[in-house]
């Protein structure tokens, strides 16, 4: 099959999917869909629920990249509501943890930070020397860490997820789903109530300087409310998506966008679906997964 007859058939199979629908979809929304199968995946989930709405690839297997942090999140989360760890109490910085590459707040061996200054830079930052210094800090160390989020990832019922470190950073065994990173959203919000605003921050101060974050979802879509993009060059552009508001609650992933504003369009148009889907039950906007 040649390259330009791949992309029609991914394109009109899309198109299909989500045909049918209340409200019409933009050209630039459709030619925004990534092209690459081996990359891209999606799901739209009721966060109320659990129902799925719209899935495309979501239980086949996809490089995580820094969504890979939200499983260090929550382990981290967990350990402070279980009281083993302080919001004040500081984790230090290993050389292995500071040798990590970008994107990173560039610790150095020795130094620490608090464990608050931590989950601002692993929400905003996606700092990879901070997650592998949690890692270390919550386990012997980030091997042992990550056997550690993929016996809990089990526990949450991601059954297709296993991690190998903490970060995200490149690993041929880290693998997981867009249906997996739904489930592990839902989760933070209910498990971890106390704690979720950190995903909805977008900036925050490090040593007297602003750092910005990277999800530009938040304050541009209204109702989104975090919570975490991702990316390797093996895994595209990913990005989890929360919408709470009107008395309404939806989780989209989408995973293998070729750029951030694709993958960010891509996801705004299924959830803008999802209302419309909401508002007019006597039309069908999302077809269920078979």
């Amino acid at each position: 099959m040649s390259r330009l007859l791949h992309k029609l058939v991914v394109l009109f199979t899309l198109m299909a999917l989500i045909g049918g629908c209340s409200t019409t979809m933009p050209p630039e929304a459709v030619l925004a869909v990534p092209a690459a199968p081996q990359k891209y995946a999606s799901i739209v989930v009721d966060a109320r629920t659990g129902k799925q709405l719209f899935e495309m690839n979501s239980t086949s297997p996809r490089y995580p990249a820094s969504l890979t942090k939200m499983m260090t999140l929550y382990m981290l989360f967990e350990a402070l509501t279980a009281g083993r760890v302080e919001k004040d109490a500081e984790i230090p910085v290993s050389a292995y943890a500071a040798s990590r590459p970008p994107s990173k707040l560039g610790l150095r061996p020795g130094e620490r930070i608090d464990v608050d200054t931590a989950i601002r830079a692993l929400t905003v930052k996606s700092a990879n020397d901070v997650a592998a210094a949690v890692g270390e800090y919550l386990a012997d160390s980030e091997q042992a860490f990550a056997a550690a989020m993929t016996a809990r990832a089990r526990q949450l019922g991601m059954r297709d997820t296993t991690f190998r470190n903490a970060s995200g950073l490149p690993d041929e065994g880290q693998f997981t789903t867009a249906r997996d990173m739904a489930v592990l959203g839902i989760a933070l919000r209910n498990r971890f109530p106390q704690y979720y605003h950190y995903f909805s921050a977008s900036d925050f101060m490090f040593r007297g300087k602003l750092v910005r974050g990277h999800n530009d979802m938040l304050g541009r879509v209204h109702g989104v409310d975090g919570i975490k993009t991702g990316y390797v060059r093996a895994s595209g552009f990913n990005i989890v998506t929360s919408y709470s508001a009107d008395g309404r609650r939806y989780i989209v992933v989408v995973m293998g966008a070729n750029t951030a504003r694709e993958r960010n369009a891509h996801a705004e148009s299924l959830l803008e679906r999802a209302l419309a889907a909401s508002s007019d039950k006597t039309r069908v906007v999302f077809q269920e997964s078979r």
